[in-house]
């Protein structure tokens, strides 16, 4: 009841936050796929889905998953799969020095994805229209108009396209104090292919993914996070009631764990 009352006390005596609220709340009966903006920290943000910038809002800015200790005013951050930048806005406002590069494959996406940092003033943000992978060659992509594009083989009847790649263990050259991975499903494979890399990391982020129809990997990306001297929390973004009566996936996926690692450089 507490905070309840001061969820609307909020709302009631604080002008920013009213307009934060309602604008928010307007999201909510917005038709998905739809490109509108919002005023978010007195920056106007493009988005492309109503659906999936709310997911992500309350993850990044109200829940502050990616949020983590730097040891330096200027951390070397390695944002993989940066969608339409919300992360990016984040760690620059956490650290406004922060050197970061991100990659989003998805052109239609990539595109907003510049247009939100160039607008925010993050001329010093490397954003690289590629998918990170094993090695630099090109790939199927399956885009799907808001944050679950993947290279992963399935929807037979989904139109693809073709993206390049580079490989992510070639960015690893130096301390790097968060590395974030959100790549649909080719996590596990990038990570392995990292593995003799992953000594100059200090924090990685991973969104895990597990296909209904393929064999889990999450032993295997586990094993290389261990092998690299990584302690490791896992916390589900779904929680299902009654898994053994019933197993549920949300467009082919039947688990997702967000899996934060660290360790003492």
């Amino acid at each position: 009841m507490k905070k309840l009352l001061k969820h609307v006390k909020n709302i009631v005596l604080q002008p920013s936050y009213r307009k934060k609220y309602w604008a928010l709340q307007r999201l909510k009966t917005f038709p998905r796929y739809t490109r509108t903006s919002v005023s978010l920290s007195n920056m106007e943000v493009q988005l492309v889905d109503a659906a999936s910038f709310l997911f992500q809002y309350k993850e990044i800015f109200q829940r502050q998953i990616y949020k983590f200790p730097a040891q330096t005013p200027t951390p070397r951050i390695i944002d993989c799969g940066a969608n339409i930048g919300l992360s990016v806005i984040y760690f620059k406002g956490l650290y406004p020095e922060s050197r970061i590069t991100a990659f989003e494959p998805d052109p239609n996406i990539f595109a907003v994805l510049d247009l939100n940092v160039r607008q925010c003033g993050y001329l010093d943000v490397v954003l690289i229209n590629k998918a990170v992978w094993t090695e630099e060659t090109m790939l199927e992509f399956l885009p799907d108009g808001s944050d679950g594009g993947r290279m992963v083989q399935m929807h037979a009847d989904r139109q693809r396209i073709q993206v390049p790649t580079v490989r992510l263990a070639d960015f690893l050259n130096e301390p790097v104090d968060l590395l974030k991975i959100d790549i649909e499903g080719a996590e596990t494979v990038v990570l392995q292919d990292c593995q003799d890399k992953l000594h100059v990391v200090r924090h990685v982020f991973v969104e895990y993914h597990s296909f209904a129809d393929a064999p889990q990997t999450l032993h295997l990306l586990l094993t290389t996070l261990a092998a690299g001297g990584f302690r490791v929390i896992i916390n589900p973004i779904r929680t299902i009631r009654q898994p053994f009566l019933k197993q549920k996936n949300f467009s082919g996926i039947d688990m997702q764990l967000n899996i934060f690692a660290w360790r003492d450089l």
